[in-house]
């Protein structure tokens, strides 16, 4: 009798991360507004370090040192408390396997990113999911669901796919009602798309208390989804314990220089930022004017928007009108957002494409 290895119960459990469409079911090449990418590319500051990066012949930092000293100098962090990974997704998974396992459970909100529920699975541990707030992280559901089995508490400040956000009154109140021996995870991909004024307190937090470990991407605003590089901060045993785990050689030589070219580039940030502000105004304000129509648009601190089709107008036909277009969009049954589009900002002109196809489906369904 043929035998062969078997994976762990809890492996074969995960359903697989799906990415966002580039292509049309015929093959033909859409505008990708599936995956919350930069529309404006990334900084030529970013582009031209990857022209002169070193060799891929050797490896690369194993420390990311000099990437790990410009992260520390822009936001105020010792750089001995900031590990850096291939891209944020690394750093979450590593974050659940160092503090779950078998018998333990990894707690996150309704409608979160899909790899919070990969992560808890990856490493034996049972996902644990708090209801939401009208598709929003509801701290009073997420304090409730606490047990004692409760090691890793994971929340998306702005929250990817539904773009809503905790200011930082919120996340200090959950961070307090955790137990000190539970990781609390703030994933915080699209900070960098929040204005000024809007920073939720997570780095003070990771900075002053020993179970808050907040992690970053350079996959978003600073456009450079490609290269795969993710940073994350909080107190030195809980770098340390990542440290031990990740990759050695994690973070390629040219991650590295794109990434702290690109850290050298403010000016790219900000204009990302005021285009994707302008855009996303824009936006809601078209989909808003199709409300009579059955179409609503969630408030969105992120660089996409969720789109709710509640009238007559299915989601899944407005995603093959769209594709039909020549714009791929996420669509998202398999997230339990049956009747949901999630599209990311993308140029004035596709935005105002995508809206126009929008209100034709919308009034053509009446």
């Amino acid at each position: 009798m043929t035998s062969k290895p078997t994976p762990k119960p809890w492996i074969k459990a995960i359903h697989a991360y799906v990415p966002g469409k580039a292509h049309a079911d015929d093959g033909r090449e859409l505008v990708k507004l599936s995956a919350n990418e930069n529309p404006l590319g990334c900084s030529p500051a970013a582009m031209a370090a990857l022209a002169t990066a070193k060799s891929p012949a050797g490896y690369p930092d194993p420390d990311a040192s000099d990437l790990r000293a410009a992260i520390g100098a822009l936001h105020g962090i010792d750089p001995a408390r900031i590990v850096c990974g291939t891209g944020s997704d690394e750093l979450l998974n590593l974050a659940a396997q160092a503090y779950a396992g078998p018998g333990d459970e990894v707690l996150f909100s309704n409608f979160s990113f899909a790899v919070y529920d990969i992560a808890a699975r990856r490493c034996g541990a049972t996902p644990v999911i708090a209801a939401d707030k009208d598709y929003g992280t509801d701290v009073d559901a997420l304090i409730g669901a606490v047990t004692d089995k409760t090691r890793v508490v994971f929340v998306a400040n702005p929250n990817n796919p539904t773009g809503s956000f905790l200011p930082a009154s919120q996340i200090a109140r959950l961070h307090a009602a955790l137990p000190g021996d539970v990781l609390f995870v703030l994933d915080q991909a699209y900070a960098e798309y929040l204005s000024g004024n809007e920073d939720d307190g997570g780095i003070a937090l990771a900075g002053s208390h020993a179970n808050v470990l907040v992690t970053r991407t350079f996959s978003k605003i600073y456009g450079l989804a490609g290269e795969r590089i993710g940073w994350a901060t909080g107190h030195p045993d809980i770098i340390a314990s990542l440290n031990r785990i990740r990759g050695p050689f994690n973070v390629t030589n040219h991650g590295q220089a794109a990434a702290l070219a690109a850290i050298g580039d403010q000016a790219f940030v900000a204009a990302s930022r005021d285009h994707n502000a302008v855009e996303l105004r824009r936006f809601v304000d078209a989909v808003e004017r199709l409300g009579n129509h059955g179409l609503r648009a969630l408030p969105s601190k992120g660089n996409f928007l969720l789109v709710l089709f509640e009238g007559s107008l299915s989601a899944e036909k407005a995603y093959n009108a769209l594709a039909e277009g020549g714009y791929a969009t996420r669509w998202l049954p398999g997230a339990g957002l049956p009747h949901c589009l999630r599209i990311t900002i993308g140029t004035t002109e596709h935005m105002d494409h995508v809206a126009r196809i929008l209100r034709e489906q919308a009034e053509a369904a009446q």
